[in-house]
């Protein structure tokens, strides 16, 4: 029967999860203080005289107080104005001046008065005016020279009176007609009325809105006080702790939590080509869920598994999954998430980090990239007390040290398992390391069928040739290969991914976009076209090497065209004879360009740099070499203490590296002699297809074949059209990417008589 798994329990001080009710009351006040300030009275503000002169015509002064001879004091109010402004305003005192201010105050704006209207009135009788005031106002040119000045504007106010009463109102003009002061003087001095002319200076043009000092003063001086603290309790305060190792939550794990209510949505379903991986990860899995099974026959339940393997070949995936399957809490935490800029924090991180889960076992502790804090310890650079040491110290102990609980397994991802701490690695800690290698072709035929369950796909599409075509790709590789098919399919207006989107992202993948809107230069077309019809053609001439899939003159990438093949199998362990092969095929574009163009180009680098890759494996590493033996020479990198990554050895002499150097020149130099001599004696076919490049840029591996048996350039695409005539003859069929069979033993083309299929 199996156990119940055990709730999460909730910490002694019982907080866990409860909200900060503190800066929700400080924001709170501070709002209703900010209110209570802009609703307040606002202080009495100093004016200047022609301010108030300018206010005081317009109608817009309002509880005028006389405080002294020359002290005057009230309220601006008006239409463009949000709230009254009080002021106060020191005037010279010129002897009917209060009762001037005071009739002046009394008055109100109540109308405004088009010109037109108001000279046909007073002509017509029907206004009878009593005094005008001609306000001219004028603004300085430049502020610091207030003597500098220019008129801004003009306006006219009139008392009147008329059949309804007295009126106080300003005479402006129309759209059509502008506002006369010489005709409002003259009608207002023909009635038999004053104009009094006024004239203002106003250095700084008048505000339509005035604001609150008040609130201004205290945003200035206790604002920042207040933001402070706002700031202060967010960041530091509510980091308090009720108990622990220290005033602040630094040391607090950062671990995200799953479990039934939470899940990641990854199951095994999900997961493809890493069977045996999933199998070791079932039996933890089934450990937990049903302890006594295995207790019954005194197993004891793995401390740790790590996971090991190169980039994009799933484990953080399968670690998903382990969490959408497992029936107990799943932890997931990253190494890079236990080091921080506070020294001490890392350990400290490990211990919350395992307190959470002997509270809650059993569980599966995650730590996705261990080599952050799980390198190699030692008194190299930066010490015995390198904060990264200690986090790794106090993951050593609480895995299995002197207090170590049943019930929890810690499960770790990695691809430098080289640089790990053998501490960390020995059995006890890491029981298990399960290796997850790039899929083989059942495996990444499984992985495609996975990423495209929700791609819709044509019905003739084969994602088992997909799979045959992608050795050496990744499941995170194969994931984009599907996707980018998708979007070209959808770019291409088509309701279904069809095999060539397919084919074309793959190509994409390993060798980038098409470059089609490149102009290329007549004479660099003819050096890229030989220079791959080199490689195929010698691709073709030899045993040992992989069919031929397709040739292209489109630059894709960096590349100014390519060469592609399309394994027939996966070849994990390398062979003498294909890697020979390898670098005969390596130098054939060299080689044609030298003899059919009569000069060699730099588009061979990648080839070169890669054969002599392959050459110096061969004799360094693979012992295939007759002169050096069976020896590894292979340069040691790095140093125990470091990690492996920074010093570099070696544990041969001088000679032995001259003799290495000399070795792997004679396997470059014996394959381009290979590659020369097989293409000096088949020139028709290597400029068959080279004019074929030219002419359809890209050429299928069935149609390499058929230009190299004598094919012409006007019978091509209609031979492939047709159905073959040849396909009984197993020395004649072609497939795509199929080379025809050899012919008793020898190489199948001629001008290779010569030469042994070994």
């Amino acid at each position: 029967m199996s156990e119940s798994i055990p709730k999460l329990r909730r910490p002694a001080d019982g907080k866990e999860g409860k909200r900060p009710f503190g800066p929700f009351l400080i924001l709170a006040v501070a709002l209703l203080l900010l209110i209570v300030l802009y609703n307040s009275d606002q202080p009495t503000q100093d004016v200047s005289e022609d301010q108030f002169w300018y206010e005081l015509y317009q109608g817009h002064v309002q509880d005028l107080q006389i405080e002294g001879p020359t002290r005057l004091a009230g309220t601006f109010t008006g239409a463009d104005r949000g709230k009254p402004v009080k002021f106060r305003v020191t005037v010279p005192n010129t002897g009917d001046l209060h009762e001037r201010v005071r009739q002046l105050s009394a008055k109100r704006l109540e109308e405004s008065l088009g010109l037109s209207a108001f000279l046909r009135g007073v002509e017509q009788g029907e206004l009878r005016p009593e005094r005008g005031y001609a306000l001219t106002v004028y603004k300085p040119v430049q502020p610091e020279q207030p003597s500098s000045r220019e008129r801004e504007e003009q306006r006219f106010f009139v008392d009147y009176s008329d059949s309804e009463g007295r009126h106080y109102a300003e005479v402006v003009g129309t759209d059509n007609e502008r506002l006369n002061m010489l005709a409002l003087s003259q009608t207002m001095q023909g009635a038999g009325a004053a104009v009094e002319p006024v004239a203002l200076d106003l250095v700084h043009p008048l505000s339509t809105e005035e604001t609150n000092s008040m609130l201004m003063y205290f945003l200035g001086t206790l604002g920042p006080i207040l933001l402070f603290g706002i700031l202060f309790w967010f960041i530091f305060m509510r980091q308090v702790r009720g108990q622990g190792q220290g005033l602040l939550s630094f040391g607090r794990s950062r671990a995200v939590l799953y479990n039934k209510e939470k899940k990641t949505g990854v199951t095994f379903e999900d997961v493809a080509g890493i069977d045996e991986a999933k199998e070791e990860v079932r039996e933890i899995i089934e450990f937990l869920r049903n302890p006594t099974k295995f207790q019954r026959l005194g197993g004891r339940i793995p401390r740790g598994v790590l996971l090991v393997g190169p980039p994009g070949t799933g484990k953080t995936l399968l670690a998903k999954a382990i969490a959408g399957e497992a029936g107990v809490p799943f932890l997931s935490i990253s190494g890079s998430d236990f080091v921080e800029m506070f020294v001490g924090v890392g350990a400290s991180r490990v211990r919350d980090l395992f307190k959470q889960a002997k509270d809650s076992a059993p569980c599966i502790v995650f730590l996705d990239e261990i080599d952050a804090v799980g390198r190699k310890r030692g008194t190299g650079m930066g010490g015995g007390h390198d904060e990264r040491e200690q986090t790794l110290n106090a993951i050593l102990v609480e895995m299995d040290g002197f207090g170590t609980d049943e019930g929890i397994i810690v499960c770790a991802a990695t691809n430098r398992p080289d640089v790990l701490d053998p501490a960390l690695l020995r059995p006890g800690r890491f029981d298990r390391q399960v290796v997850i290698d790039l899929p083989d072709i059942r495996g990444r035929e499984k992985i495609l069928q996975v990423h495209s369950r929700k791609v819709k796909l044509g019905t003739q599409v084969d994602l088992g040739a997909v799979a045959r075509g992608t050795p050496g790709f990744s499941g995170a590789e194969l994931a984009a290969l599907v996707n980018e098919a998708a979007i070209g399919a959808v770019m291409n207006d088509r309701d279904t991914v069809t095999q060539p989107d397919l084919e074309e992202a793959r190509d994409k993948v390993l060798y980038g976009r098409q470059k089609r809107s490149r102009v290329m230069d007549p004479e660099d077309r003819k050096v890229s076209a030989f220079h791959e019809a080199g490689h195929a053609v010698v691709n073709a001439l030899l045993p040992d090497t992989e069919p031929l899939h397709k040739v292209t003159i489109i630059p894709r990438g960096m590349m100014g065209g390519a060469t592609m093949f399309l394994p027939e199998r996966d070849r994990p362990i390398p062979s003498r004879k294909r890697a020979l092969a390898s670098l005969t095929v390596s130098f054939g574009g060299r080689v044609a360009e030298e003899l059919f163009c009569g000069d060699i180009t730099a588009g061979a680098a990648s080839d070169i740099r890669q054969a002599t890759h392959t050459a110096r494996l061969m004799v360094t590493e693979w012992g295939m070499s007759e002169r050096l033996g069976p020896v590894n020479y292979a340069d040691r990198t790095g140093s125990d203490f470091l990690g492996t990554e920074i010093a570099v050895g070696r544990d041969h002499s001088e000679a032995t590296v001259r003799e290495i150097d000399e070795e792997v020149q004679r396997l470059l130099l014996e394959a381009r002699e290979r590659a020369k001599d097989l293409l000096s004696k088949n020139p028709q076919a290597v400029e068959r297809v080279a004019q074929a490049l030219l002419h359809f840029e890209t050429l299928q591996g069935e149609e390499v074949h058929r230009l190299i048996e004598g094919c012409s350039l006007e019978e091509l695409r209609k031979e492939a059209a047709a159905p073959s005539q040849t396909a009984a003859d197993p020395a004649k069929a072609v497939t795509d990417g199929a080379r025809p069979a050899p012919r008793s033993g020898k190489l199948p083309y001629p001008g290779t008589e010569g030469l042994s299929p070994a």
